[in-house]
């Protein structure tokens, strides 16, 4: 199949790279962390969460990043919001749209938000109906599409189901995450054919994180069943507090380097961005990062 000619990118660094982070991070890194991004072209930047501090202490602060960053034109500043409450907080802070999330695993949704996957869905209408009434856009997480840390493989039927749960409540878009990055090209492939056979390859995206190394390759494997849109991390940074063993999503460098390198666009400048990843490594002290200070020398066109 011909590749997409362009790529959409979200940037989730700032939520799901740092959310993990065993140190707190303090607010004006956060928000120059969000501007560097922004600068450096990434179209969509998930800037945080309005989640209880109590189960993601480093999402504290999330009504004082969301109005502190400086607004670029043209860029999308989304917030995760698990619930109505999370949702007003985040459209009170100025989230020009909303994520929510769910699990295709039951063992994986009690163990992260203490519910079963049916009464998290059921959490999700009010936010849905207020986003409606609002004209506010709503992404929809899959977690765990291709397998569970608690219970193994997940089957492609499920994951689907979910995706299309989601769609079908009013999510404009279904991100499809491997939470513990055990996906396989071979694995990925099979899930995507499952969910694209109940939501439009074009309302689906990609959420690898890159635990096995395979995060590209399962990219290259879903831009050729013709997915353009992924979710990325700068430097690699990430994890899933509730997901042991589960490294960072794909390295957004990683990322723009590959695309770059098929003449697909992205409208990102990768230089500019892998300075971004090289100064968030070392402000929050993690020069061993996935990705930290790694030097693109030109483009692989």
């Amino acid at each position: 199949m011909k590749l997409p000619p362009r790529v959409r990118i979200v940037e989730v660094g700032p939520r799901d790279g740092l959310q993990n982070e065993p140190r707190e991070v303090p607010t004006s890194i956060k928000i120059e962390l969000i501007d560097r991004l922004a600068d450096a072209g990434l179209p969509v930047i998930e800037t945080t969460a309005f989640v209880s501090p109590r189960w993601v202490p480093q999402m504290a602060d999330a009504p004082a990043v969301l109005t502190g960053i400086r607004r670029r034109p043209g860029t999308t500043y989304a917030a995760l919001t698990p619930n109505l409450q999370g949702f007003d907080g985040a459209i009170a802070a100025g989230a020009d749209e909303v994520a929510i999330f769910a699990a295709a695993s039951e063992a994986f949704s009690q163990k992260n938000i203490n519910c079963s996957i049916r009464e998290s869905l059921k959490r999700f209408e009010p936010v849905l109906a207020s986003a409606s009434a609002l004209e506010i856009r709503v992404r929809g997480y899959v977690s765990c599409v291709v397998g569970c840390p608690y219970t193994g493989a997940v089957d492609p039927a499920a994951t689907a189901e979910i995706a299309g749960t989601l769609y079908d409540m009013g999510c404009y878009e279904v991100s499809l995450g491997d939470t513990i990055g055990i996906g396989t090209p071979a694995s990925v492939s099979r899930m995507i054919e499952a969910c694209a056979r109940r939501v439009p390859i074009d309302r689906l995206a990609g959420h690898y994180h890159d635990t096995n190394g395979m995060a590209v390759a399962n990219v290259l494997a879903s831009l050729q069943l013709g997915m353009a849109c992924f979710d990325a991390s700068v430097a690699g940074l990430g994890g899933c507090p509730y997901a042991p063993g589960a490294s960072g999503n794909v390295a957004t460098e990683d990322l723009v380097f590959l695309l770059d390198g098929l003449d697909i666009e992205t409208g990102v400048d990768l230089a500019e961005l892998a300075a971004t990843g090289a100064w968030i490594s070392r402000a929050i002290d993690r020069p061993n990062g996935a990705r930290a200070g790694r030097s693109f020398r030109g483009e692989p066109r």
